[in-house]
């Protein structure tokens, strides 16, 4: 079938629907003793030290002397100065490099998926970004999302890092003697890494995160109104966001809610606020009736090489938070690494599975797609799962997001590059099955903490309400002042030549 004809032909979801319930229920059964294989085992290993323990405070209790006995807590192990630790620095380094070098994968991945005469407005995008981000970060951003809490509330940081300010000591001013502020993740060990380098790597995230949004949008909206929103969007959703989950006074983070990577800060919140975009930009001119197939599918498939490469800074770096973790550089890095390959690489397969069922034919785009939909689905919980859960959560992710992407036409909206069908259902999938397939550094429902399944769903609804209102609000206001759509005619010649006066290819 053409693409165009299952584009517009929308009596599929039943069939999807069935599919979809097949192959889940498949790979659960067949992979559930796996997942499960781990707690069981630490379980059966620890129970005859317990019954050994129990029988000896029984035997105590009878004895002459019980009444001299008494059961004191260990005590609490106390807290240790941090001390500069240059491996856990290193890699901490690569990773925001490598998180950097995602910005301009996502610039290929979506570049070569619009078409022709939108090629460089629609990059452009996303590398714009990193500018403004960039600057944004330095000057208030960080503040916002990692300076103590403001109010005492958990909802966002005050101004005390504005500028990065503390992050150099200066102790000497006369020769230039300087000390480094330390990033300690756990008090209770000394590991730590220099503030500035935590400040960056997390700077990395606020810049493809309002990136992402960029999707849905491409091909009709003015470059200026798209400046603007990057800038309002990062300082009243992203930076909030973040405080609620990873700062340790955020009201999100003391609920216990489970995010490893940006599941909820990075990719629902994104998803959700480029489809309320949308309300006000508008379709495409000439969409769904007009073939608007990609214009260059090398360049996508390039960007997703670039995505999953720089997706191990995004996912192993972030061990540097984890849960009573000092080693960004150790086995949970680990973990996290081997997780963010085994997901999309079942996420892929399961795509192009789906989509050769549906459609007749596998596709390159919609391998790529699954990849990156196992990449979305696998950042909250890969550090919390084990590789047989990464391998489950890959296998529905595709199914699910392929689901997402194709439900566009069905609801009749014009997400250009399915920003909300990968990265909004991908986010909130993944937050969901964090909060059942967790295992290391925290329990969820199949570890027998049904509790934190509905944490996950608290966090989900209030980061998802959130990014709702205040984008509309945003959206509003672009909207009436500098307006957010180029004219008809523009649109039609193209925003490459309209808004930037160039063109992406002089053959």
């Amino acid at each position: 079938m053409k693409a165009q004809g299952w584009l517009s032909h929308y009596c599929f979801i039943p069939r999807m629907e069935q599919l979809a319930v097949v192959l889940i229920l498949g790979i659960t059964l067949f992979l559930s003793p796996f997942v499960a294989s781990a707690p069981a085992e630490e379980t059966s290993a620890t129970a005859p030290a317990a019954t050994s323990s129990a029988a000896q405070g029984a035997a105590a209790a009878n004895s002459p002397s019980a009444e001299a006995v008494s059961v004191v807590a260990p005590a609490e192990p106390p807290d240790v100065a941090p001390v500069l630790d240059t491996g856990d620095t290193a890699w901490m380094l690569v990773s925001s490099a490598l998180v950097l070098l995602m910005i301009p994968g996502l610039a290929l991945f979506y570049g070569g998926m619009v078409r022709q005469k939108n090629v460089l407005s629609t990059m452009m995008h996303s590398l714009v970004a990193m500018g403004i981000v960039g600057v944004q970060w330095a000057v208030i951003g960080y503040s916002l999302a990692f300076a103590p809490d403001m109010g005492g509330m958990g909802l966002v940081g005050d101004f005390s890092k504005a500028m990065l300010d503390g992050l150099v000591i200066v102790k000497d001013a006369a020769s230039g003697t300087v000390d480094w502020a330390l990033f300690q993740n756990y008090t209770k060990e000394p590991g730590a890494i220099p503030e500035l380098v935590f400040a960056m790597y997390q700077c990395m995230f606020a810049m493809i995160t309002v990136a992402l949004i960029s999707g849905a949008m491409a091909e009709r909206v003015k470059f200026s109104a798209y400046c603007l929103f990057v800038l309002l969007w990062t300082t009243l959703v992203y930076d909030p966001l973040a405080h609620w989950v990873w700062m340790t006074e955020g009201w999100l983070f003391k609920k216990g809610a489970l995010d490893f990577a940006g599941g909820t800060v990075v990719h629902l919140s994104s998803g959700i606020s480029a489809l309320v975009f949308l309300k006000f930009l508008g379709k495409r001119h000439g969409f769904p009736h007009e073939r608007m197939a990609p214009h260059n599918l090398p360049l996508t498939l390039l960007g997703v090489g670039l995505l999953w490469f720089g997706w191990f800074g995004f996912n192993a770096g972030s061990a540097i938070v984890g849960v009573n973790n000092s080693d960004a550089a150790g086995g949970l890095a680990g973990l996290a690494f081997a997780t963010t390959t085994i997901a999309p690489a079942a996420a892929g397969l399961s795509w192009m599975i789906a989509e050769w069922i549906h459609s007749g034919r596998p596709s390159a785009l919609g391998f790529g797609s699954g990849v990156v939909a196992g990449l979305v689905v696998i950042t909250p919980a890969a550090g919390f799962v084990q590789p047989g859960a990464a391998l489950l959560m890959g296998l529905m992710a595709g199914v699910v997001c392929y689901g997402g992407v194709l439900m566009k036409a069905k609801l009749k909206y014009d997400d250009s590059l399915d920003a909300f069908g990968v990265h909004g259902v991908g986010g909130t999938f993944g937050a969901i099955l964090t909060g059942v397939f967790a295992t290391v550094g925290a329990t969820g429902l199949l570890a027998g903490n049904a509790q934190q399944l509905m944490t996950q769903l608290i966090a989900i609804l209030a980061a998802g309400a959130y990014a709702v209102i205040v984008t509309l609000i945003i959206s509003f206001v672009l909207d009436k002042t500098i307006g957010l759509r180029v004219e008809k005619e523009d649109e039609i010649m193209g925003l490459d030549q309209t808004q930037h006066s160039e063109s992406g290819y002089n053959m």
